[in-house]
């Protein structure tokens, strides 16, 4: 946790050390935490993280509602298509 006055004097030197640490910083200002900087890889790792979180609530929720199928159900379709 850095100060807003450490982000804006040292960014070149905080900007090394997150790429290097793969560690985010949080920053605050008047003694509030506000953003959060993180490097690149981080953050798409983040997003890819998130994407299949919403992937994984939206299953469940289809499971919830009886929207699916069997396995077996699918994998006996799958072996009538390949006798064709």
């Amino acid at each position: 946790m850095k100060p807003i006055s450490y982000l804006k004097s040292h960014a070149a030197e905080i900007v090394k050390a997150i790429t290097e640490s793969r560690e985010p910083m949080l920053i605050t200002q008047n003694g509030e935490a506000k953003p959060v900087v993180m490097d690149v890889r981080s953050y798409e790792d983040y997003e890819q993280t998130l994407a299949l979180l919403k992937l994984l609530t939206l299953g469940n929720r289809e499971i919830e509602q009886g929207q699916f199928r069997a396995a077996a159900d699918v994998f006996a379709d799958l072996d009538k298509e390949d006798d064709r």
